[in-house]
């Protein structure tokens, strides 16, 4: 090894690779839900479909099916962003400074109003 201050590793530290057992289960769930939201889709277009042909129950399952999805395809995407930021692919935002926590009530009018 060379000697002075720039001298040193030429490599960062070692990432840890491994079996993580919170990102297997974010990642068990997303296709869980993925799929649980792919079967709800599909059985809110057959319950569409029964419902036009005049079966009056089918409209009752239809709006079930359909919030269903919308649920699943929510708590998906969540967990594909929870996902995401384990694996350090994305950041969370920067905390909030004091004078952005606790903003002062501004005067109506603006600047001109305010002298």
């Amino acid at each position: 090894m060379g000697q002075g201050k720039r001298a040193g590793a030429r490599r960062g530290a070692k990432r840890r690779t491994g079996l993580q057992p919170r990102l297997l289960l974010l990642a068990v769930g997303i296709t869980v839900l993925v799929v649980a939201w792919g079967y709800l889709v599909y059985a809110a277009i057959d319950f569409g479909a029964s419902a036009r042909g005049g079966e009056s129950n089918a409209w009752w399952f239809l709006a079930l099916a359909s919030v269903g999805a919308v649920a699943c395809l929510f708590v998906g995407l969540m967990l594909v962003a929870r996902l995401l930021r384990a694996m350090g692919i994305t950041s969370p935002p920067p905390p909030l400074r004091d004078a952005e926590r606790e903003r002062t009530p501004v005067a109506p009018g603006g600047r001109r109003a305010s002298r």
